[in-house]
C-alpha cells in the first residue's frame, strides 16, 4: 500500500517550517509524541536539535524507523530459549 507524501507546516524552536513525510511517518510521529507526552512540534524540535546531517524530513524518517525498530527487537538479556531452559529435560 502506497503512503502519499503529505506536506505540513510545523513550528520548530519558534520558527515555522514545512515538512514533507509519508502519512505512515506522520502517524508514527503522532504515536511517539503521544507516548512521550509531547506535542508534535516538541518532538520534531528534539529531532531537529539532535540531527547531525541531512534534511529534517530524512532525520524524522530515520528517527521513526529507529524508534519502532528498537521496540521490535528483543532487549539484550532476553533469552528466547528461556521456556526450554525452565522445562525439565529428559
Amino acid at each position: 500500500m502506497k503512503s502519499p507524501v503529505v506536506k505540513r507546516s510545523i513550528v520548530v524552536a519558534g520558527h515555522k517550517t514545512s515538512v514533507s513525510l509519508e502519512e505512515a511517518f506522520w502517524n508514527g510521529m503522532k504515536e511517539i509524541a503521544s507516548t512521550r507526552g509531547l506535542t508534535l512540534s516538541e518532538l520534531v524540535g528534539e529531532i531537529d536539535g539532535g540531527r547531525q546531517q541531512g534534511n529534517l524530513s530524512s532525520a524524522i524518517r530515520l528517527f521513526v524507523l529507529d524508534y519502532f525498530r528498537s521496540r521490535a527487537v528483543p532487549s539484550a538479556g532476553t533469552n528466547s530459549t528461556r521456556v526450554h531452559a525452565e522445562s525439565p529435560h529428559p
